[in-house]
């Protein structure tokens, strides 16, 4: 009996590790799958939507790694040419019509992406699903009647994250990111993340809209429709420059 608890306690030890490594392949292959191994070219349209009003836009998007990614937006009028640049740790932002390129300090990734209910780090991806947070693998629940993991993220001892932790449920047949909520660091929601109108692009099986949801702001809601998406092909790193986001088009 004095050796049935060294076992028991392995036992479980071992299988929490499984469940922690599991956990953490499936964010990992949810992850590719929506951005690619190496990198990843996006066309999107954004629609900020308010009880009263509403504004679309449009933008590219690349990306390299976790490391490296531009994005641009291309309309309305007033707004082409405005561009967020990330580089590792660092991040500038191009405002043409001040001719002006602003360093974005840590602080700022919580704030709005341009009015809309993402935000920064949400578009700009400066912090990592993968390895900026620990993963617990919840269980299993249906989302609009498909098969999900419910995974718990909460942010490691030596990330700088914006939420305290995250609730995603990803589908267990394609690895597809269903749904999303991100609590702040004391447990309250505050936003809802939805993926929507599953179908191919780029060669891949996908959600190709998301809408961000707050919690406490009804009749608000953000939307992403994915219109050209195209994966691990070859982007110089010459596009991940100040000069080039200052020209890109």
């Amino acid at each position: 009996m004095k050796n049935l608890f060294p076992f028991l306690f392995s036992l479980l030890f071992i299988s929490a590790t499984l469940l922690a490594q599991d956990a953490t392949e499936i964010i990992k292959k949810a992850d590719e799958k929506m951005h690619g191994v190496n990198s990843s070219y996006t066309e999107m349209k954004m629609t900020i939507i308010r009880p009263t009003w509403k504004r679309e836009m449009t933008m590219k998007t690349w990306s390299k790694g976790d490391d490296y990614s531009l994005i641009l937006v291309t309309g309305p009028a007033r707004d082409k040419g405005i561009a967020y640049l990330k580089r590792k740790n660092e991040m500038w932002n191009w405002q043409p019509t001040i001719d002006r390129v602003v360093k974005m300090p840590p602080s700022m990734m919580t704030q709005s992406w341009m009015g809309s209910d993402f935000t920064n780090d949400d578009l700009v991806r400066q912090s990592s699903m993968v390895n900026d947070y620990t993963h617990k693998l919840l269980g299993s629940e249906t989302i609009e009647g498909r098969d999900c993991h419910k995974i718990e993220l909460t942010p490691t001892d030596n990330s700088s994250v914006v939420w305290g932790k995250l609730i995603m449920w990803v589908d267990k047949a394609e690895y597809i990111n269903l749904k999303v909520e991100y609590y702040d660091e004391d447990d309250y929601l505050v936003n809802t993340m939805l993926g929507k109108n599953l179908k191919t692009i780029g060669g891949r099986f996908l959600a190709t809209v998301t809408e961000i949801i707050p919690a406490d702001e009804p009749g608000h809601k953000t939307r992403i429709e994915q219109v050209k998406m195209e994966f691990d092909k070859t982007i110089s790193d010459d596009i991940f420059s100040i000069q080039y986001m200052k020209r890109a088009r």
